[in-house]
């Protein structure tokens, strides 16, 4: 019995939707199951390369969670280069600097509305307590939030 390929996800971005909009992105690591981002060094630096990214403007990034095998993000990317070109470089890097094995390929989905914004924040935030990882989402240290309110050139409501 032949298995159905997977196929490739274009994370193109209609014209019609706002530039700037906020995206649900989850990345998930290969094998699943394996601890290869919650830990000393590699942690760090992913977060670190997530906060270079939206330092330099490439992106503007509300949050970004990272789980043993995988991590959340809310992005909202410029029109050009793009989403997908943006998170290929960036998962690039992050596999060459630190040893991470990234699944092919990522997941995105557009929020929106502020009331989708919020329903997925809480759901990153949650995400570590839910799977018994801590007592209290404070409590959980590989989180990159660089501020609560997007600058208003990139704010997608």
């Amino acid at each position: 019995m032949d298995l159905p390929v997977r196929k490739k996800l274009p994370h193109t971005v209609p014209q019609w939707v706002a530039e700037g909009s906020w995206f649900f992105i989850t990345i998930k690591c290969v094998p699943p199951g394996k601890n290869q981002l919650c830990q000393a060094g590699i942690g760090d630096g992913t977060l670190a390369a997530m906060a270079h990214n939206h330092e330099n403007l490439l992106w503007h990034c509300r949050l970004c969670l990272l789980m043993p095998d995988h991590l959340h993000a809310i992005i909202a990317f410029p029109r050009e280069p793009g989403m997908k070109t943006l998170v290929t470089n960036w998962k690039k890097f992050v596999a060459v600097k630190f040893g991470v094995a990234w699944q092919r390929d990522f997941f995105d989905h557009r929020l929106r509305d502020h009331h989708r914004l919020q329903e997925k924040t809480e759901y990153i935030l949650m995400n570590p307590v839910r799977k018994g990882l801590c007592e209290r989402m404070e409590d959980w240290i590989w989180v990159y939030r660089p501020n609560d309110r997007p600058p208003p050139l990139l704010d997608g409501r």
